[in-house]
């Protein structure tokens, strides 16, 4: 049998959520076709030597250990490591500053700048979120007014990104294995984000999620294209999450849940051959 490190925080405190729930289940699951190891993220570099693949799962916001998270990649990049995802994605193992790409490219997102001069770029809106590009799970986000952009957007240092407040219907997310959907879940209540039901996706609704993966073009592993559905009904994305998607494998069906888990290990030996 191949041998995963499984990289998680097992601790992490996330809001409606337990990760440990999640990568408990998973490495049940994934140890009846390899062997596994879990590690806490800060501890990776003592261990990853001994073992074929690097599985960088819910390990919470790198920006709690940017440091050594920065370390971890450039293992990766310098041939020493292999990990699963792969680490050549360009959205949110990056920060957030594909946003600002997405937006000027015209793809259908939250129009996002990093700097007030752009600001003709957004919608003249009452309310504009503010937080940093190296954020997660909603740390360091405020809700502004125009008034007050000034005095929360540092315009030369360029770490903060700037978005209209959209009132938006409901969010839904669109799961991937290596470019391939295998499921989607919405929050009906959008007071209630991880309440989360199964959703059907129209065709419409796929294309919209698949031109992100598409654009993103990972060698191999999971990726989540979050979204919100506006007042006009159009879909948006909120964030392409490539690096540690919470999964919200305990809120799926059985046949839905067991054929992700089938997905995945085909996906991990498409890893370890590479």
């Amino acid at each position: 049998m191949k041998t995963l490190l499984f990289v998680t925080d097992l601790y992490y405190e996330a809001k409606g959520r337990n990760y440990y729930e999640e990568d408990l289940f998973l490495t049940s699951k994934l140890r009846e076709d390899f062997q596994v190891v879990i590690c806490h993220p800060e501890d990776t570099e003592t261990f990853e030597k001994d073992f074929d693949l690097t599985v960088f799962r819910n390990a919470g916001p790198v920006a709690n250990f940017k440091d050594k998270y920065q370390a971890f990649r450039n293992r990766v990049v310098s041939g020493y490591l292999k990990t699963y995802n792969s680490f050549n994605g360009m959205a949110d193992m990056n920060g957030k500053e594909y946003l600002i790409e997405l937006t000027n490219a015209k793809f259908p997102v939250i129009p996002t700048i990093d700097t007030l001069d752009s600001l003709d770029k957004l919608p003249n809106v009452k309310t504009y979120i503010v937080k940093p590009k190296d954020g997660a799970d909603s740390i360091g986000m405020e809700f502004v007014t125009k008034d007050d952009l000034r005095d929360k957007v540092d315009s030369e240092s360029k770490n903060t990104l700037v978005q209209p407040f959209i009132n938006f219907e409901y969010e839904v997310s669109f799961y991937f294995i290596d470019k391939e959907f295998q499921y989607a879940l919405y929050a009906p209540d959008k007071e209630q984000r991880w309440e989360l039901k199964e959703y059907v996706p129209t065709e419409e609704d796929l294309t919209f999620a698949n031109r992100f993966i598409e654009w993103n073009n990972l060698d191999w592993g999971i990726q989540r294209v979050d979204a919100c559905r506006n007042e006009q009904g159009e879909l948006l994305l909120v964030e392409l999450e490539d690096l540690n998607p919470y999964l919200s494998l305990l809120e799926l069906s059985d046949e839905t849940r067991q054929n992700f888990v089938e997905a995945m290990k085909k996906s991990l030996q498409k890893a370890l051959q590479a």
